[in-house]
């Protein structure tokens, strides 16, 4: 069975402390909006391996494709999202 956003979101909040998470797609693609303190000084790679590392083997097996704006509050607020 194919996750849903929804599913996708909670697995990313879950593993992650999120200030804000939006998650579409089709089941097997996704887009994610992730808003998290936890981004803080870090580059985007640092940011998406915190990511993955929430989602952990989901990304191998459930999530065939995830693409992602990883963002810290203050650059959320920045963006108007």
């Amino acid at each position: 069975m194919l996750p849903t956003p929804e599913q996708v979101r909670d697995y990313i909040a879950a593993g992650l402390p999120c200030e804000h998470v939006d998650v579409t797609g089709d089941g097997s693609h996704f887009d994610a909006v992730i808003v998290s303190n936890a981004f803080e000084g870090k580059r985007p790679i640092a940011r998406h391996q915190l990511v993955y590392a929430a989602l952990g083997d989901r990304m191998k097996a459930e999530i065939h494709a995830l693409s992602m704006r990883t963002l810290t509050p203050g650059e959320y607020a920045k963006a108007g999202d």
